[in-house]
């Protein structure tokens, strides 16, 4: 089967993910700058998700680029980097709303690696689907970054509990790590 409905319905639901967590920043009441003050924890949790939503967008569309087709398996292994993506905006929102208290950081962690997780499975389900000598196995290769993500985020979850701002500056080590886009696809599509 073709992959156009599962990009469109993929960028649907992040556009709404996005939508989501803007329309929890709430606007202030008064008009001077000191009303913003206690929005900044909210914003700069605002600020991370939509980063991290950009890099999974990114990176999605990237590897959808390198395959032509999909199967059933991937729909359900896309449904289910969805379903944890969906979470996004309420660990956002409760991280931001509780000024990074230990809790609600440590959600956010679990909702990171549940993503990653899932993006991984995505991957691995596509490239048994096209196979090994295909040109998506070929990039993603290894996945190191991946992999230290993985590492980075398991490490952020335990120091959340003792210092959740080391956490969060954990956090946004992966997203500087991800945020320009996965290049080894890119690469490997235009050889």
């Amino acid at each position: 089967m073709t992959k156009g409905r599962l990009e469109a319905f993929s960028d649907g639901v992040i556009a709404i993910l996005i939508t989501i967590m803007v329309l929890e920043l709430k606007v202030p009441h008064k008009e001077n700058l000191e009303a913003l003050v206690p929005l900044i924890p909210v914003f700069l949790s605002y600020v991370l998700s939509f980063v991290y939503l950009g890099i999974y967008w990114n990176n999605h569309h990237h590897l959808l680029q390198a395959v032509g087709r999909i199967n059933g398996y991937t729909l359900w292994a896309n449904l289910h980097l969805l379903f944890w993506l969906s979470l996004v905006p309420f660990a956002t929102g409760w991280m931001g709303e509780n000024h990074f208290a230990s809790l609600p950081v440590a959600l956010y962690g679990v909702v990171l690696i549940l993503a990653a997780l899932a993006y991984y499975v995505l991957c691995r389900v596509l490239i048994a689907y096209h196979g090994q000598d295909s040109t998506l196995a070929i990039a993603i290769g290894n996945d190191f970054k991946g992999k230290v993500s993985l590492g980075i985020y398991a490490i952020a979850l335990a120091t959340s509990f003792f210092i959740p701002l080391i956490a969060c500056a954990l956090y946004v080590l992966v997203a500087i790590i991800w945020l320009i886009p996965d290049r080894r696809i890119e690469k490997n599509l235009t050889i």
